[in-house]
């Protein structure tokens, strides 16, 4: 199985990008499967039944989150009402609407795919959190008949995400690091058969801090003072995504591709 990974789609810009490059996407690389993060569809933050649709149609197959997909919580219980293949992280303390894991088909071929959160330097209001670890404990040992395994795990802390990675190395095919928005160049093969990267990265306005326009938050470092986060409606976009590979019989990894891409918006 093949399956495209692309990183936090940030805001109506990203969007289109995807309307624009998938396309092309596919047919590079004939992945089995299309994933995304989409926690910053709308304007940043959370996602809309409307931009979720949206996406799927675009060719993306199932929607992966963070922390910001509460952000609309109403919008996001919309898109749990219809069972549209969007998941939320699965290590909250509270029961929380939405599930944490999907299963996705294409023919013969599944994967189950988990979202968790990470716990070292994010501060989530919308609920807190337990252990990722001993989270994904428990959903492997209930999910024993799923070969191909990938987690995306969105956390800030590097650290947090390279252990975790070794922690599950063997026990699933993909650990994935999302939220920081930077793809980083640490794309590899575990020992145990594990492909793993810190950060794919994101797909959202080049000339930005993490997909958000520059000027706020130059003004923000300079007064100290809060400052509302604008994202560009047009210009040159960075697409990040990465490709894996897996064994169909032991759901081990066979190659992670680094894949990084730009679109024109007008």
């Amino acid at each position: 199985m093949k399956i495209l990974f692309i990183g936090d789609i940030v805001g109506k810009i990203g969007r289109k990008a995807i309307i624009k490059i998938l396309p092309e996407l596919k047919k590079e690389f004939e992945p089995d499967l299309i994933l995304a993060n989409g926690e910053n569809l709308a304007h940043g933050k959370g996602v809309t039944l409307k931009i979720v649709k949206e996406m799927l149609n675009a060719g993306i197959d199932g929607l992966t989150s963070g922390n910001h997909i509460w952000s609309k919580r109403a919008d996001f219980k919309k898109v749990v009402s219809e069972k549209l293949p969007v998941i939320r992280p699965a290590n909250y303390l509270k029961k929380l609407f939405g599930n944490s894991q999907m299963i996705l088909k294409k023919g013969k071929k599944k994967a189950l795919i988990i979202n968790l959160l990470g716990q070292v330097f994010i501060k989530d209001k919308y609920g807190e959190t337990t252990n990722p670890f001993k989270k994904i404990d428990k959903i492997l040992k209930a999910n024993k008949k799923t070969n191909i395994i990938l987690v995306d795990f969105h956390a800030e802390a590097t650290a947090e995400k390279a252990v975790l990675g070794r922690y599950l190395d063997g026990r699933v095919s993909v650990l994935l690091g999302t939220h920081t928005h930077i793809p980083t160049a640490d794309e590899q093969i575990l020992k145990n058969g594990t492909a793993f990267i810190t950060d794919v990265g994101m797909v959202g306005a080049k000339d930005s801090s993490i997909g958000n326009k520059i000027e706020p938050i130059i003004e923000h470092y300079l007064t100290g003072c809060k400052r509302v986060m604008e994202i560009p409606e047009t210009g040159t976009v960075v697409a990040n995504a990465v490709l894996i590979e897996i064994n169909d019989k032991t759901g081990r990894a066979i190659s992670i591709q680094r894949i990084a891409k730009e679109v024109e918006i007008v």
